[in-house]
């Protein structure tokens, strides 16, 4: 078990207890969510260990390892997926001003946005941990993730894009990971990190039942403040931030099914048409948020 005496983003000490949090996934065990005065950065108390985590992942209903259409959620998440695909694959060609090149997906769960990229010319190296998924990733695409730890052996300045679609709150190694997506970044490399957003407006309306902070699997529970101060202790900057526009129903959807709401399919509309309409204004309260990030030249 890890306890936090220490902001795990910015070593603060002034870190307090704000939430109650449950896993509705798989242990219904009750989590504490503190807060960082400083960075802003949320993160989960009392959490496993990373040899331990493990047994929090073994659910037929967690979907970016399983790949699973069953439940009205999955199924139309399903339905969504191919068009979000083609989207993340003309965000890294715009970003990085390539229509080919070198990428690394850390996290790539069954394999499905390694395909789009290398249906589309690029040479893809794909990471991940667990073994339904790269089970998965074989049967379905023809791909071979490795092991995470081979993050740390990869070759320096060896991509041109480097994405982690909602990982980064799942790893144990924060700091050691960001360094090391750094070196292996090229110098006009970009590295696209998506993240659930805790300041979001479906984030505030459910509160410790909002279905992103997903306890115990999410360690941290990122502010666009928080990500950019991390991102600075490492020579990094955000260069733009887009939102992830279908993120705030479906994870409304799943919100509405933990509250038990007879009318949680039309709530969940709503809550995430209104989380929408704040972010048009102001892309930093979206519901999940894709930081596009690059070194710095100074």
């Amino acid at each position: 078990m890890i306890h936090y005496t220490l902001c795990p983003a910015c070593k603060s000490q002034h870190v307090i207890p704000v939430l109650q949090a449950k896993d509705y996934t798989v242990s219904n065990e009750i989590f504490s969510i503190w807060h960082c005065a400083d960075c802003s950065l949320r993160f989960t108390q009392d959490v496993a260990t990373q040899d331990q985590i493990g047994k929090y992942y073994q659910s037929d209903a967690y979907i970016s390892h399983s790949d699973t259409k069953q439940g009205l959620v999955n199924s139309i998440y399903h339905r969504i997926r191919k068009f979000t695909l083609a989207t993340k694959r003309k965000l890294i060609q715009q970003q990085t001003g390539l229509r080919k090149g070198n990428m690394l997906d850390v996290g790539c769960g069954t394999g499905a946005f390694l395909h789009t990229l290398r249906t589309a010319g690029w040479a893809v190296t794909g990471l991940e941990p667990d073994e339904t998924a790269i089970n998965k990733a074989r049967t379905l695409y023809q791909i071979e993730p490795q092991s995470p730890d081979k993050l740390f052996q990869l070759q320096a300045d060896a991509y041109d894009a480097i994405t982690m679609w909602h990982v980064m709150e799942h790893v144990h190694q924060l700091h050691e990971y960001v360094a090391q997506l750094k070196k292996v970044l090229k110098t006009n490399g970009v590295l696209f990190i998506a993240v659930p957003n805790y300041t979001s407006f479906d984030a505030s309306h459910y509160k410790a039942k909002w279905a992103a902070y997903d306890v115990p699997r999410h360690l941290y529970h990122f502010s666009p403040k928080s990500m950019e101060l991390l991102m600075r202790q490492y020579g990094m900057k955000i260069k733009t931030i887009k939102p992830m526009w279908f993120d705030s129903f479906y994870v409304s959807m799943l919100s509405e099914k933990y509250k038990e709401n007879i009318f949680g399919l039309f709530m969940a509309f709503i809550i995430g048409f209104i989380s929408n309409v704040i972010c048009f204004f102001n892309k930093r309260k979206c519901s999940s948020v894709i930081y596009v990030i690059q070194k710095t030249t100074t």
